[in-house]
């Protein structure tokens, strides 16, 4: 276990963060929890206010302490092999790439909403924080990983899991998590000269 965390510190030191945040969410009153919640969300009113803080804070919190135990599961199945496949740098710019991506294009989509007079004003202020952005371009780059023709269908699972509700639902953190996979794709130089699994699962170094 310790290996594992070592060859994966990014995602491992990532999720430790989100524990703490989400311990401090459980203990606070109410009041204190909006406050957590909205000051670090990446909503167009913190993006035009605070960018730097919304884009960055905005990675670290989890609305629901209860999901932890969830969250801890995908990003090991996830971001932990991926980062020890391609190494933390490219691990860190695929999904860093998406968030900020997949954040400011969706809030985009809100602020043209907004401007319709499709949505309401108060758009502007809902709580928009999450990690599931870089598990989506994780979920993406991972394709390349897996032999064919396992390949095609994780694919096609992974495309459904992210498309369907976007069609379903037309939600902007639909769009988000579909915008997060396609970027995760699309990050396919990166894995270039890396190893892809064998039939076992593991390897080849």
């Amino acid at each position: 276990m310790r290996s594992w965390v070592r060859s994966s510190p990014g995602t491992h030191v990532w999720l430790l963060v989100i524990a703490i945040t989400s311990l401090v969410i459980a203990l606070s009153p109410d009041a204190l929890e909006t406050y957590f919640l909205h000051r670090n969300s990446s909503n167009l009113y913190q993006l035009a206010h605070h960018p730097a803080r919304a884009l960055l804070g905005s990675a670290f919190w989890i609305e629901n302490p209860t999901d932890l135990l969830l969250y801890a599961v995908l990003f090991e199945l996830f971001h932990a092999p991926v980062e020890r496949w391609l190494g933390t740098p490219k691990w860190l710019f695929t999904v860093g790439t998406a968030h900020i991506a997949a954040t400011l294009i969706s809030q985009q989509v809100v602020l043209d909403a907004i401007q319709d007079h499709d949505v309401p004003r108060s758009m502007a202020h809902v709580v928009d924080i999450g990690v599931s952005y870089g598990l989506a371009a994780s979920a993406g780059i991972l394709t390349y990983r897996i032999p064919r023709p396992w390949r095609w269908f994780y694919l096609v699972g992974a495309v459904a899991f992210f498309l369907v509700p976007l069609f379903a639902g037309h939600t902007y953190t639909d769009l988000g998590h579909a915008i997060s996979l396609a970027i995760g794709l699309g990050c396919y130089p990166l894995t270039r000269g890396k190893p892809v699994a064998d039939e076992h699962g593991y390897g080849a170094h």
